[in-house]
């Protein structure tokens, strides 16, 4: 799932972020697109990824959650959601 943010993505974004695809238990991987990103944001969706294959090793699960984070241009010819 791509997210788009034309400034700078904070950690309120990634908790935004985090919600929607906590949403959706099919979902494998978190791409965030911003022109800068912020540390604490970097270290939230992160440690969410690790959350979800900590809990999937304990349950017996086999799911991960991939996170690509671009930094440093935002195209408008790309589907995603705008934060």
């Amino acid at each position: 799932m791509l997210f788009k943010k034309g400034g700078t993505f904070t950690e309120e974004d990634a908790r935004k972020v985090i919600e929607i695809v906590s949403e959706r238990p099919n979902e494998r991987e978190i791409i965030v697109m911003a022109e800068h990103v912020t540390e604490g944001a970097k270290r939230r969706l992160w440690d969410y990824a690790r959350g979800v294959q900590l809990m999937a090793d304990m349950t017996g699960e086999d799911r991960s959650v991939r996170v690509e984070i671009l930094e440093g241009y935002v195209s408008k010819h790309m589907k995603g959601i705008e934060l």
